[in-house]
């Protein structure tokens, strides 16, 4: 149940019968038990309206709402504010509900929408670099969140498989290509031929020449160039799949910009005959105008090159017509770097110009920056590759697990190394507000405390351990018991697990995983304040059942709240 979304909904209706428009409550946690649980703050607002003083206008809402099931009479404070408090009947009935739900309270969304999510988007011929791993970790995220939900969801890798660097990878893989090599290690074997081939390109025109010939020939249908192009598709595939398996990433679809190729002359085509686009010095732009977007009235939407060529813009643009006819998408989700806001913006305006009429997000992130503020690379000045970060992690993982728990034996100290390193890595990530650059700091992101994925972890396995000692490791709430909340720490944390429904559905309205993140954190602190005033094992009866259900509630919560971002839970660390 989304307690914080019924009372909005109540209160909202109360207050708009009163200002005789919609006026929203805008209805929040408070932080703070002195101000009661929930915050209403919208009656200044909708008082100022209608002339009326606050407090009046407060007093006649408090009067029309029926909250009786939900909490205990509401209170007036300071200017017009509402503050509410859950009853103890209330908050003890839903901790039985969700002792008993395996979706721990989360309702699916009423109208489940379909959603392509178009996220990580390697080049082929090119390794993963760390550059990669934010779209990746959080594209995954926002799949599994909306999967959560009930959406029919989408994961779309488009990876970058047609552009001008194949012509430079065919004709230099001729020259200097080595299969051995190829077989080995895909990526290192064509980023060395890539460079060799670029650098005789900058050097020799002939050269550059007999690249843009080799690629005009595979666009055309070349039998041998496509051949070789597969093989390196093929090939890269392969090694990245492996990567992608250690982070427990998957993708419905692997559509690169190749499947577009065809698309792309008719869809100009019919822009420009439609009106939509116009040649301008012999390329193909789209113009905007005040009604499109203001900030887009002096940057038209280059769709073809002055030389006859497309480019990502037209790519895109057939990509979003393939998804609206392919899979019927209400709603298309970018997860791309920030830098590129300009492009998105334009390719919104120009596909409602087009006519479409879904939601388009671009869920832009910043950089992840090194220890000098720098954007992270190695001590060669290249880009950190994202299975040498991973390994890196899990070997500092085990050292730390090796180190805390001597009793566990080898083979799960592996195991455990392994979900706690990429567990730390994701959750590092995932923890930042999305538009921000954020500095890479093993220390913190491997820390047994404050908010991070280690510390979840181990206040989940160490409420795992309390029930292996208790004897009964699949405990479950007697459905004849109703929880009865009479300590401070155990309301305090109950309230905070009630909190969870509302936090998941928060999470796509922006697409801001990290409010999940503090969430957790907020959840694993109050479950240590209780811990640390209320006696678990040696308590009895109804006292007993109420604390081991806000026990178990706690540890399957943590446990759903980091699958939900990709991370694994262990039993024991």
């Amino acid at each position: 149940m989304r307690i914080r979304h019924v009372l909005n909904q109540r209160i909202t209706a109360a207050l708009s019968d009163m200002a005789g428009q919609e006026a929203p409550a805008a209805v929040k946690e408070t932080g703070n038990p002195q101000f009661g649980d929930y915050q209403a703050n919208g009656v200044m607002g909708a008082a100022k309206k209608l002339g009326r003083k606050p407090r009046d206008l407060a007093a006649q809402v408090v009067e029309r709402l029926d909250l009786a099931d939900i909490c205990q009479p509401p209170e007036i404070a300071g200017p017009g504010f509402i503050n509410l408090r859950l009853s103890a009947e209330f908050l003890g009935a839903r901790l039985a509900a969700m002792a008993h739900d395996e979706r721990l309270g989360v309702e699916p969304v009423e109208r489940p929408a379909t959603v392509v999510v178009d996220f990580s988007s390697p080049n082929v011929a090119k390794p993963l670099h760390v550059g990669h791993l934010r779209s990746t970790i959080l594209g995954d995220a926002i799949v599994r969140i909306l999967r959560f939900l009930g959406g029919r969801v989408i994961g779309d890798n488009h990876t970058g498989d047609w552009g001008t660097q194949f012509g430079l990878l065919i004709l230099g893989f001729r020259r200097w290509g080595d299969e051995a090599a190829l077989a080995a290690s895909p990526t290192d074997e064509l980023e060395r031929v890539y460079r060799l081939a670029n650098d005789a390109a900058k050097a020799d025109e002939t050269f550059a020449d007999a690249a843009r010939a080799e690629l005009a020939k595979l666009q055309s249908g070349d039998a041998d160039n496509l051949e070789l192009w597969r093989r390196f598709a093929a090939a890269t595939r392969v090694e990245v799949e492996k990567i992608y398996a250690r982070l427990d990433v998957r993708f419905d679809e692997w559509r690169g910009e190749s499947a577009y190729h065809d698309d792309l002359a008719p869809l100009v085509a019919d822009l420009l005959a439609r009106g939509i686009a116009r040649e301008d010095q012999g390329a193909a732009l789209i113009f905007f105008d005040g009604a499109d977007d203001p900030e887009l009235a002096d940057k038209p939407f280059m769709i073809r090159k002055s030389d006859g060529a497309f480019n990502y813009a037209t790519t895109d643009l057939a990509t979003i017509a393939y998804r609206v006819r392919a899979h019927h998408a209400d709603e298309i989700v970018y997860a791309v770097d920030k830098r590129q806001s300009l492009h998105f913006k334009q390719l919104f305006a120009a596909a409602r110009k087009m006519g479409f009429r879904l939601r388009l997000e671009h869920v832009g992130f910043g950089t992840i920056l090194g220890a000098d503020g720098r954007p992270i690379k190695t001590r060669e000045g290249s880009a950190v590759r994202l299975a040498d970060l991973l390994a890196e992690a899990v070997q500092r993982a085990k050292a730390i697990i090796a180190e805390k728990g001597p009793n566990l034996p080898p083979d799960e100290v592996e195991r455990v190394a392994e979900m706690v390193g990429v567990g730390a890595v994701k959750y590092g990530d995932l923890s930042q507000n999305r538009n921000s650059d954020y500095r890479f700091d093993w220390d913190r992101m491997l820390a047994f405390d404050g908010n991070t994925a280690p510390y979840m972890q181990y206040v989940h396995a160490r409420i795992r351990s309390i029930f292996r000692k208790a004897g009964e490791p699949a405990w479950q709430l007697p459905p004849d018991v109703r929880p009865a909340l009479e300590h401070e720490a155990e309301r305090a944390l109950a309230l905070c697990l009630l909190r969870f429904a509302d936090t998941v559905h928060d999470v796509p309205t922006e697409y801001y995983p990290h409010l999940l993140t503090e969430h957790l954190f907020g959840l694993a602190q109050a479950f240590n304040g209780f811990y640390r005033d209320c006696q678990v094992l040696t308590s009895a009866g109804a006292v007993r059942a109420t604390r081991l259900a806000l026990c178990d509630c706690t540890a399957r919560q943590i446990r759903l709240g980091l699958s939900l971002l990709g991370i694994d839970a262990p039993e024991q660390m």
